[in-house]
């Protein structure tokens, strides 16, 4: 009876032991693959953390195949582009020449004739010389190599240093000092070389908008109700059916053109006032929200106030200037070198980036 009963006591011990070494390869299997799962979330985080990674970041890291795209159509289109520009500015030139002009010339009284033919012209010429100087004009990228001269951080393309207000252009594959955008209907990037040709050909190309829209309106309504007439009974030349639609094209693109234009070139009047460019705009409005969280008032380096900014932008220096360097052609070149960002004497202003 003892021998069975020991018997028994030892089989039992033996399956606790047993149970309690399979808890324990259970529990170490456990702990390891635990040990593995955490290591490898440590490798993830060491290779992918960035401090400056948001849902921003994400988003262009998912979207970085369509900005390719985007980027090699616009590069290879931009001429494209540029030649429609050209052709569609020639075809509104020609009907005004041949079409408005005449009537003006034959119904119109002297006074009016004459400031028809020299604002007319004005206008044709400042758009002229200002979209071949945009188009033409090199925006400006920094000084490679060696260079005594601050830089603010290292582009991750060029592996360069930049200096401020300065970005990376995708299409052009360069950095642009004090890059605004890469305007695909100059097939080039508005930067600190052409930044006031470029707002100059939209300022220009908006008032001739404008000036055609406004001047053909009447001709405008002759021509549609002719042409509607016409059709339900066909009693108009050939030559006289041109006329109208071209009269009508003239004002349906004009109107447009002139609408679409007109807010562009407002938006970019605010951001000069403010001292900004586009990519400027979107940063400080990032950097005025971290600081507003942190309890600091945010103000941009670069305001010097808004008739100074404008100056500034214009290159108005002394009175005449006004006359000289904006209601006439000039090629002056912009202040500064667009490397350092100093204010001249007249326009220093005595602030704070950022003040508690």
């Amino acid at each position: 009876m003892r021998k069975r009963l020991l018997q028994v006591c030892s089989t039992m011990r033996l399956m606790l032991r047993c149970c309690g070494l399979g808890r324990r390869r259970r529990s170490r299997l456990l702990h390891r693959a635990a040990t593995y799962w955490t290591y490898s979330k440590l490798c993830a985080n060491s290779l992918l953390y960035n401090s400056f990674t948001n849902s921003d970041v994400l988003l262009d890291s998912i979207f970085e195949p369509i900005y390719w795209l985007v980027d090699h159509v616009t590069r290879w289109f931009g001429v494209v582009f540029v030649v429609l520009v050209i052709v569609l500015t020639a075809t509104i030139v020609l009907i005004v020449y041949v079409c408005m002009l005449p009537v003006i010339l034959s119904t119109y009284p002297a006074g009016w004739v004459a400031w028809h033919l020299c604002y007319g012209h004005w206008n044709l010429v400042q758009i002229i010389f200002h979209y071949y100087k945009a188009v033409r004009t090199l925006p400006g990228q920094p000084t490679q190599g060696k260079s005594d001269i601050p830089m603010v951080s290292i582009c991750r393309k060029c592996i360069n240093p930049k200096p401020p207000r300065a970005h990376h252009c995708s299409i052009c594959n360069r950095c642009i000092l004090k890059m605004d955008h890469h305007c695909p209907w100059l097939n080039n990037c508005v930067g600190h070389y052409n930044h006031r040709y470029f707002f100059s050909f939209c300022l220009f190309m908006t008032l001739g908008c404008i000036y055609c829209s406004v001047s053909s309106r009447e001709m405008f309504v002759d021509a549609y109700l002719t042409i509607n007439m016409a059709t339900a009974a066909p009693t108009i030349s050939f030559r006289e059916r041109a006329f109208h639609k071209s009269i009508i094209y003239l004002w349906v693109l004009c109107s447009s053109v002139a609408l679409a234009l007109s807010g562009l070139t407002l938006w970019h009047m605010v951001l000069i006032l403010c001292g900004e460019t586009s990519i400027e705009r979107h940063i400080n409005k990032k950097e005025r929200q971290r600081q507003q969280q942190k309890g600091r008032v945010f103000r941009n380096p670069f305001h010097a106030g808004k008739l100074n900014n404008l100056k500034m932008f214009l290159g108005i220096e002394k009175r005449s200037h006004w006359v000289t360097r904006l209601l006439l052609p000039s090629s002056h070149l912009p202040y500064g070198d667009g490397m350092v960002w100093t204010l001249p004497a007249p326009f220093t202003v005595d602030k704070t980036i950022l003040a508690i």
